[in-house]
């Protein structure tokens, strides 16, 4: 009885804290198609002044992969008006930070200062979309950071080729095939005027979204200087995005990938899922916390501290605009191999697709999402980064405040029959990942 209302008083703690933590915004266009969301949060003096871009590694061609992450660090180069070099010395002197990021589907710049340094941060943003200085030295300089980023995540990291070994089987059409960072033949081919031509085309008001959150001392000043810095910018011709779909997998898909920077061999199960926008993308996130989010997870439980079969074991939903990817991996120990532990995983999918969660289990992963739900907005930086998301990548900017209600709807019959749908031996990808073979036998 002493743990029944410790739990309901955890519960109603929590839903007041996420209710309390309700998303207030403002939204409007300016006459060149960029979209304006303004979050106004006195709690502490700071404003976040961002841009995302909807742009990404899926807008590259397939013989010129690794632009949009290229531009991430090529926009901050400078401009006509900010020197090159000068870019990061006036966002520190004036008390700011900033940084950028890019996935397969778009591309996020902000920075943030102390409130009174609005108007300078939303300069510098119209600054890197009207004026950016795109010129040969700039490429060149890019191109040896991005070469090295590439060998420290990718070539010389343990286990760095598993999303894109994962990407390369899931996906035939779709450019999510190939990995955000791309390839170094691409750009070493590439001419100045390529770079040139996906800034015009991408990097445009009518193809982006403006966060003003934080301290917003004054609206009306807030919304003049937006037009003053961003309202003469042209719009940019609409750019029309070609739809890839991928054929079904029916058939199992069996791979084997060397890795010489690995002693200990990883098998891994991928299984192709619908886009992040859907509800069963969401139901597929519970499930993915189910099996292995935590030391009290299933799989971690039965696998790792039961049976000792395992030095870890995981499972996320590798989640994008188009579709998603859901990934499970293991890494045997002992004498157990690679086969044992797809065995005790197939277990444990088939009893989420044959019988029902406990209640009990469900209220857990409900819980746990308000949690994140409230995390994720308790900062000025994370909730304009989820009002850019949600407004350009999922069509609805209130999905802030929604979203964690759709989560809560989620039914123990939806969770059995999404793994039942998705979660099936013929339609996956068994990827043994494996230290190379000349670094075993030299072991």
């Amino acid at each position: 009885m002493k743990k029944s209302l410790i739990a309901l008083s955890s519960m109603l703690m929590l839903g007041g804290t996420a209710h309390a933590q309700k998303v207030a915004f403002e939204e409007y266009d300016l006459a060149n198609g960029l979209h304006v969301i303004l979050h106004n949060d006195s709690s502490a003096p700071v404003v976040i002044t961002s841009v995302m871009y909807h742009v990404g590694a899926k807008d590259e061609q397939p013989d010129r992969t690794g632009f949009a992450h290229f531009f991430e660090h090529l926009l901050f180069e400078g401009t006509e008006n900010i020197k090159r070099g000068e870019w990061f010395k006036i966002v520190t002197s004036n008390g700011g930070v900033n940084n950028a990021n890019t996935t397969e589907d778009r591309t996020y710049y902000y920075e943030v200062f102390p409130s009174n340094n609005l108007e300078l941060g939303l300069w510098m943003e119209s600054e890197r979309m009207l004026h950016p200085v795109i010129n040969q030295i700039g490429v060149d300089t890019q191109n040896e950071v991005v070469k090295e980023e590439k060998r420290l995540r990718y070539d010389n990291s343990p286990y760095g080729q598993l999303i894109p070994q994962v990407k390369k089987y899931m996906f035939t059409k779709h450019p999510y095939r190939w990995t955000t960072i791309g390839s170094m033949e691409h750009l070493d081919a590439a001419k100045l005027e390529e770079f040139q031509a996906f800034n015009k085309k991408f990097y445009i008001p009518n193809n982006a979204v403006l966060i003003v959150a934080g301290d917003i001392n004054n609206p009306t000043q807030t919304k003049q200087w937006i037009e003053k810095y961003f309202g003469s910018i042209p719009k940019g011709p609409a750019i029309v995005r070609q739809t890839f779909v991928e054929d079904p997998i029916t058939q199992p898909i069996n791979a084997t990938f060397e890795d010489s920077n690995i002693q200990k061999p990883m098998v891994v199960a991928a299984y192709r899922t619908p886009s992040m926008k859907t509800r069963d993308a969401r139901v597929l996130d519970f499930i993915s916390t189910y099996l292995s989010d935590g030391k009290s997870s299933k799989l971690y439980k039965k696998i790792v501290d039961d049976k000792k079969m395992a030095l870890q074991i995981g499972a996320f939903s590798y989640n994008q605009e188009d579709y998603g990817t859901y990934i499970l991996y293991g890494m045997p120990q002992g004498e157990f191999t690679s086969k044992d532990l797809v065995k005790e995983i197939d277990e444990e999918i088939v009893k989420l697709q044959t019988d029902l969660i406990s209640e009990n289990d469900l209220q857990k992963l409900k819980n746990k999402y308000e949690n994140q739900y409230v995390s994720g907005n308790s900062s000025v930086e994370g909730i304009a980064d989820n009002l850019a998301s949600y407004y350009l990548l999922y069509g609805d900017v209130n999905l802030i405040n929604t979203e964690i209600e759709m989560y809560n709807s989620i039914t123990r019959e939806e969770i059995r029959t999404v793994a039942k749908k998705y979660l099936n031996p013929n339609q996956r990808l068994l990827l043994d990942y494996v230290p190379a073979k000349d670094k075993a036998e030299n072991k």
